[in-house]
Parts: C-alpha cells; sequence; structure tokens
C-alpha cells in the first residue's frame, strides 16, 4: 500500500549506543529490549545497521504487516540471517507465494496419516520417575520429526548434526554450516526418490511421500525440518512445566486450552521480520522503503488492554474468546506458519503420552532464554507416575520474568 501522506512522525525508541544503536542489546537480550521498546508506545523505532527498523504490538498493526504481500517482502529480512531457515516458502515472496503455498498447504494439513507413527516415536521414549524435560523435550521432537516426515527413515546421526546448532542458539544458529547443509540436501533427494515410484500401504503415509513429486521438496523439506524442531520442543517443555505445576489442567478435555495459554506465553516465533518494498504509511507514521518492519506475538500476547493479568497463566481466558489479530502464535495472514498442524499434533501425541500417568513439577530454571525461538533455561525436573513415598516440593521460584510465573 503505497502512503500518499507526507506526515511523518517521531517514534520513541529504548536507549541504544550513538554509533551501533540497538544491535548489541537486540543480541544480548531481545526479549528486554522488546518489552522497553513496548513500554514507550504502541509502535517503536530500533536502530540496527544500514535500516530503521519499526515494531508495532497492536492487533491493527498486526492486520497491516501480515496481509499485505505485495508491501512487506520476506527476502532481506531476519530469516535471511539463519542459514536453516533461508530458502524454501519462507523466503518466497508475491506472487510466487500463493502458488507455492497452494502446493504446501495440503500435505501440511491432511496430517491425521501421520499420527501412529508419531505416537509410535513418542511410545518409545516416554519417560518413568523423575525426568528432564527440556532435553526429553529436545530429543523427542527429533525422533517424531523423523517419524512425521521419514517413518524414521532419516539417519539420526545427521540429523543431530543438522539441528545442533539451533538447540545450541545465537551465535552458533546464525553460523553457516556447508558441508552438513549439503549432507543433509543429499539424503533428502535420496529420501525423496525412494518414494517417487512407490507403492503399498507406506505409499505417501509420510510428509516425504506427500511432497515426493513437488518441485524442489528437497528445500522444503529442509527448511521445514528446522522450522518444526526448536520451536516445537520449546513449546513442549514449557508446556509439561506448567502442566505439571497445574494439574488440574492435565485432562485431555482441558489441555488444549493450557497448550493455548503456554503458546500465548512463550510463543516460538517471538518475532516476526518484514522488509518494505514501497513506501507506505500507518497511522499517520511513513514507513519508507527498505525499512524493517517487526511484529511480536511476544508484545502484543501480553497487552493489558488485551489480557487480563497477562502475565498470569490462566488457560480459562480461552473460553471467554480471543479478538482477532491479538493472539498470534503461528503467525497469521497469507504467511500463517505451514507446519502449526504438524506442530499441534507432535505436541498433543507427546502430552497425551506422558499424561497417562500424573505430572508434577519438581525444580527447575523456567526463565525464558531468547534465541531463534524462546526457550526455558532448564533443566526442568519433573516427577512422572504415583509416587507417595516422595517428599512434597514445590517448583522453583520464577526469574524475575513474571511471565513464567508457576
Amino acid at each position: 500500500m503505497t502512503s500518499t501522506t507526507s506526515t511523518t512522525t517521531t517514534l520513541p525508541s529504548p536507549p541504544g549506543h550513538p554509533v551501533w544503536g540497538h544491535l548489541g542489546r537486540f543480541a544480548e537480550d531481545p526479549v528486554a529490549l522488546l518489552r522497553e521498546g513496548a513500554s514507550l508506545g504502541p509502535l517503536f523505532e530500533l536502530r540496527l545497521p544500514r535500516r530503521p527498523a519499526i515494531v508495532g504490538t497492536s492487533p491493527a498493526w498486526n492486520r497491516f504487516v501480515l496481509r499485505d504481500l505485495e508491501t512487506f517482502r520476506s527476502r532481506g529480512s531476519l530469516p535471511s540471517l539463519v542459514p536453516h531457515l533461508a530458502g524454501g516458502v519462507i523466503l518466497t515472496d508475491a506472487p510466487a507465494h500463493r502458488s507455492r503455498r497452494q502446493q504446501l498447504d495440503p500435505p501440511f494439513r491432511d496430517i491425521e496419516g501421520l499420527r501412529r507413527r508419531v505416537r509410535a516415536a513418542v511410545d518409545a521414549r516416554v519417560p518413568s520417575g523423575d525426568f528432564e524435560a527440556l532435553g526429553w523435550s529436545i530429543e523427542t521432537v527429533k525422533a517424531m520429526l523423523n517419524a512425521a516426515m521419514f517413518s524414521g527413515g532419516f539417519p539420526a546421526g545427521l540429523l543431530d548434526d543438522y539441528l545442533r546448532p539451533l538447540e545450541q542458539g545465537v551465535p552458533s544458529a546464525l553460523i553457516p554450516r556447508p558441508l552438513v547443509r549439503r549432507a543433509v540436501r543429499r539424503e533428502l533427494a535420496v529420501q525423496l526418490r525412494a518414494r517417487q515410484d512407490r507403492t503399498g500401504p507406506d505409499g505417501g503415509s509420510d510428509l516425504a511421500s506427500a511432497l515426493a513429486h513437488v518441485p524442489d521438496a528437497v528445500e522444503e523439506l529442509r527448511v521445514g525440518l528446522a522450522a518444526g524442531f526448536d520451536t516445537t520442543a520449546h513449546t513442549l517443555a514449557w508446556c509439561l512445566w506448567y502442566l505439571g505445576s497445574h494439574a488440574a489442567w492435565q485432562p485431555v478435555e482441558r489441555r488444549r486450552a493450557a497448550v493455548n495459554e503456554v503458546l500465548r506465553l512463550h510463543p516460538p516465533g517471538f518475532l516476526s521480520s518484514r522488509k518494505t518494498a514501497v513506501t507506505t504509511a500507518f497511522e499517520g507514521v511513513v514507513i519508507a522503503q527498505g525499512t524493517h518492519v517487526f511484529t511480536s506475538p511476544l508484545l502484543t500476547n501480553r497487552l493489558p488492554e488485551l489480557w487480563d493479568e497477562p502475565d498470569r497463566f490462566d488457560p480459562g481466558r480461552f473460553e471467554r474468546g480471543v479478538r482477532g489479530w491479538s493472539y498470534l502464535p503461528f503467525s497469521a495472514g497469507p504467511r500463517t506458519c505451514l507446519g502449526a498442524h504438524l506442530a499441534r499434533l507432535l505436541i498433543d501425541e507427546a502430552l497425551d503420552a506422558v499424561l497417562q500417568e500424573p505430572l508434577r513439577a519438581i525444580d527447575g530454571d523456567p526463565s525464558p532464554h531468547a534465541g531463534i525461538t524462546i526457550a526455558p533455561t532448564g533443566p526442568l525436573h519433573l516427577l512422572r507416575g504415583h509416587h507417595p513415598a516422595a517428599a512434597p516440593t514445590s517448583p522453583s521460584p520464577p526469574s524475575p520474568d513474571p511471565g513464567v510465573r508457576p
């Protein structure tokens, strides 16, 4: 949407370095920087290298940015800096984006056939007694993704090597690793070729089979593996911690609301980035061509004007309804997360397997740590099963971030 106004409004901005702007603070603690900026108003500016950046928090801003693929482009935005995510539909802009999503959406939505394989991968790893939830979630999500995408046939060692930088976070996840990337692409090509002529009861029962004849499927699977890994693993760890701290939400009929609330408090994609292709304007603020614009589910999901007691864990709020464009755990608009349905399935099956017995949080560090996604710092120790002899304990107190209050 091209601007027709000449009015420019000076936006508030948090304190930054006189030369480097907010780059250092953004690298060190992006969540603190974002929250400080949000305290200044619904729109604020960050000074990053080469180009300014504008961050908005309101539902109106989310709608403005996320619906308009012509003005707000992905190429040149933050995902371009993360080698695991730099490719595929994530960086495909209009007009090609629409046809690409039409090719990819059906396999990623019609996923009920994956449930049995996913559940088998979880059942093989169900913990007993005292276990550490963050590490368990990371390893279990790897196994579930392998089962869903490749029927468990992707080499586990190569998968570990590829995904390890995402476990380690920044700066590790920003370092190109061309040798591993090429090895992953070669293996993906082998996996796809093996499925292109497959017939029989297993044909088409995993995502690689469903994508076998889609052009550039190697790149979509490579990016999909990465995009679905740490986001899902960290969300699963959060869910286990909160459900272990709030037993009333463990029954299956109440669990979905609890997962929704975890996604509100700790959205894995806490910052979404675009770059303006043309000059535009929002509520009198002129946004120049080439400006980085950000939406932040982390900020929107905790606005007091949208959420009562926004830092409190209260799954019951979802029974009261949610205002449009105010809850964005998987983004929204034409770029809604391609793997949202798959992530839900993985989390649902993992929780259902673990919660066949009672779960209780014991101790740990649930304070949020921001890297590519928001992760609990950990460790997170929980107790699964009936253990009447165990001494009663309480989860460790939260960090200064009130959003992790158990």
